[in-house]
């Protein structure tokens, strides 16, 4: 089976989320979900890879093992990393057969050997408008303020709910950031950051073929957030559950699991799923343009489109992802296992 040139997959095993990306100490790290030991969906880690720049990857030891008593019903799923006072963070929703979703975190001043947090969980019960549905926190600093999103859902809409806090231990409920009736199932994998004086809100949508991740637009005045412009510029088959990071010079990056749920890897295989080129964000009259970020540029081919669009493509060996008029809409696909 073919390994791709420029687009991480993990040596062995499973993945899916890409989870905790960020710049930490001259590096770029992304984790992301991992069964190490099958091709498929299993007790959940975090693994990790590092990268210089964005596009050539090394895979590192497993960050999070599914250990503790409140990981037992599933493991570590996934989560976001941010970094306060030298030390990275990672927060992850744990799964317990006890207590269930649950949200904790895990600390590291090397950004490669982590302690989970003696009081975990951080966020040990659901709030009463939330459901059993709980997980993905995305841990942002907005405004000098320490923010976490979280999907959820309530009686038949799907909800981000928001969380505040200054210390990252201790967590206060501000309540429901965002609700749609469209995602009945739950909100999946939400973030939520400023880009200049605009905030948005990303989300993965489930059950959606195409079109999952949903960006929207607006204001924010620290506890309720008024949408503006919505916008779905990925529309490929093969993308989902993407997450963002701030760059220290200052560009919003975006990853995505290039690979789908409905997929059947070749049993003849060691390995399972993958990331997307990673992509910078800019926004077009409030709607989010989604394109790979410069490191990964000299990979693109480019075409003109019959009608005047601007088309570049990347192959790479099994999958291509499309970008028409500088990301104002993509499609992720892939080809073949």
């Amino acid at each position: 089976m073919k390994r791709f040139l420029y687009h991480f997959e993990p040596k062995k095993g499973w993945m899916n989320d890409p989870n905790g990306l960020i710049e930490f100490q001259g590096q770029y790290h992304a984790f992301f979900q991992h069964n190490p030991y099958d091709i498929k969906w299993g007790p959940m880690h975090w693994g990790h890879a590092v990268s210089k720049d964005l596009v050539h990857w090394e895979e590192l030891p497993v960050a999070l093992k599914p250990e503790e008593e409140y990981e037992d019903g599933g493991g570590c799923f996934s989560g976001s990393a941010i970094e306060k006072d030298g030390k990275l963070y990672l927060f992850y929703t744990s799964v317990s057969k006890r207590l269930g979703q649950t949200q904790s975190v895990a600390v590291s001043e090397d950004g490669i050997h982590f302690e989970k947090y003696k009081g975990n969980p951080v966020i040990a019960q659901v709030p009463a408008d939330g459901s059993a549905d709980f997980r993905d926190p995305k841990v942002s600093l907005i405004d000098g303020v320490y923010y976490m999103v979280v999907g959820s859902s309530f009686e038949g809409r799907g909800r981000v709910l928001l969380y505040r806090s200054e210390s990252l231990y201790e967590w206060d409920y501000i309540g429901v950031l965002y609700e749609s009736e469209d995602y009945y199932d739950a909100v999946e994998c939400p973030d939520f950051f400023q880009m200049g004086d605009t905030y948005v809100l990303m989300y993965s949508k489930i059950g959606f073929p195409t079109y999952a991740t949903q960006f929207i637009t607006g204001d924010f005045d620290g506890k309720k957030f008024f949408p503006k412009v919505y916008s779905t510029p990925e529309a490929g088959p093969q993308f989902y559950a993407a997450q963002t990071f701030g760059a220290k010079d200052g560009r919003r990056i975006l990853i995505g699991w290039l690979y789908d749920w409905k997929m059947v890897p070749d049993q003849t295989a060691d390995f399972a799923g993958a990331l997307s080129i990673p992509r910078e964000l800019s926004l077009k009259d409030g709607k989010v343009c989604c394109f790979p970020v410069k490191e990964a540029q000299s990979l693109l081919a480019s075409y003109q489109g019959k009608d005047g669009e601007v088309l570049d493509v990347l192959w790479d060996e099994k999958a291509v992802e499309v970008f028409v008029n500088k990301g104002e809409h993509s499609f992720s696909y892939w080809l073949k296992n």
